[in-house]
Order: structure tokens, then sequence, then C-alpha cells
């Protein structure tokens, strides 16, 4: 049952099945991305746990099942080039790396973005370009991106992050104020952005920012 405690990544693979993902690509990342050299020492034996966990600024990891859910409803075939705003400590990122051709990842503390680089690096995760940063605004200069993952609540999606995203694509967001909202996936048509389905409830640290809430410090 997703939650309870497990002992390898095909733990979280179980879990992600069980939560609804389907796409094998995903699955295959999940179970080839060892979530242990992405959370904190203190924390590796609740890494092939389904549940979320604390690293630092009153920010927790996504959720191994969920972070699956997100990344298959963005539907990627691995040409991607993707954005995601909100780096954590990098495990989203490395599985995303997995799945697309590459990918720019934007964080707001610069101490989790520079464990982040670190986990990665160690884990020969390549193809990743890590920023520190208002993740909100988007990255312009890396833009148009063919799918875009945001890691944080927000009410609405932010216009730069729309406005980056090329014709076709697709983003994912939990949209709400925090706490409690819904993962929702849109693309991106000529005349602005189209809401396409939920994908599932759940719970997220807010969106900070300039197109976001006001940023903690």
């Amino acid at each position: 049952m997703a939650g309870e405690m497990g002992s390898s990544p095909e733990d979280l693979v179980t879990a992600a099945r069980e939560s609804g993902v389907s796409d094998e690509r995903v699955l295959d990342a999940v179970r080839a991305t060892p979530r242990a050299a992405f959370v904190p020492p203190d924390a590796v034996d609740d890494a092939y746990a389904d549940v979320p966990i604390p690293i630092g600024h009153d920010q927790v990891t996504t959720q191994p099942s969920l972070s699956a859910r997100m990344i298959e409803g963005l539907r990627l075939t691995g040409d991607e080039h993707v954005l995601e705003v909100g780096t954590g400590l990098g495990f989203q990122t490395a599985l995303l790396a997995r799945l697309a051709a590459d990918v720019v990842t934007v964080e707001w503390w610069p101490d989790l973005a520079e464990q982040a680089r670190r986990n990665l690096r160690a884990q020969g995760i390549e193809r990743v370009t890590l920023l520190t940063g208002d993740g909100s605004g988007g990255v312009p200069a890396h833009a148009p991106y063919d799918a875009i993952l945001v890691s944080a609540a927000y009410p609405e999606v932010p216009p730069p992050l729309i406005e980056q995203l090329r014709v076709g694509g697709a983003i994912v967001q939990p949209i709400g104020r925090g706490g409690q909202e819904d993962v929702v996936a849109f693309e991106r048509a000529e005349s602005g952005l189209v809401r396409e389905r939920v994908l599932v409830p759940a719970r997220f640290v807010r969106l900070h920012g300039r197109y976001g809430f006001p940023g903690p410090r």
C-alpha cells in the first residue's frame, strides 16, 4: 500500500502503479533512480517509503508516486526541453532527465540547489541546467519549453510560464493556495492555456516569487 515503508526503488514503482501511473517509461525511471541518494542523510531509512520528506526551510520533497503522476501528465516521449520549477534535492529532476532530452530546473533556496547539484552529479545525471532564483518567472533565456512542471501551488499558472511554453506543450501545476489543491494538466494552444484535466488532489507548499506568493526570507 502506498505510504508504507519500503526498502528499494521497486517499492516506489509499486506505489506509483497503485496511484494510477501506467506509463512504463515513467515507472522505469523511478526504478532506475535511487531515492536514497536524494534525501537528507538522516532520512535515508525512509527513502523508499512513498511519503514526503522534510528538507528544511519548511519544504518537503514531493511524494514519489505524486511526482510520477505529475510527470506522466506531461506525456514525455524523450525529445522534450523541460522546465522544472522547484528542484528540491533533485529526485524529480533526475526522473525528468531520464525521460526528456534536457531539463532546466530552478530552486528558490541556494543551499537546496547546491545539495541537488551534488546529488545529481554523484548519480551521473546529465543534461540538467540547475539555477537558483525565482522560478515563478520561468527562465526566459532557455525558452521556449516543450513541457513545464511546477512543484508548488498557486491559484493560477504564472503568465511568464505560459509565455515560455511552446504551442502544443504541456504544463502540470498544483492549482490552489497551498495545503489543499488539484494538480492540473494544461496544454498551450494558439489562444492561450487550455485546462485539460485534474490529475490528482494533493497538498503542496506555496509557489513564491514575483508571480507567486511573497517570498520567504
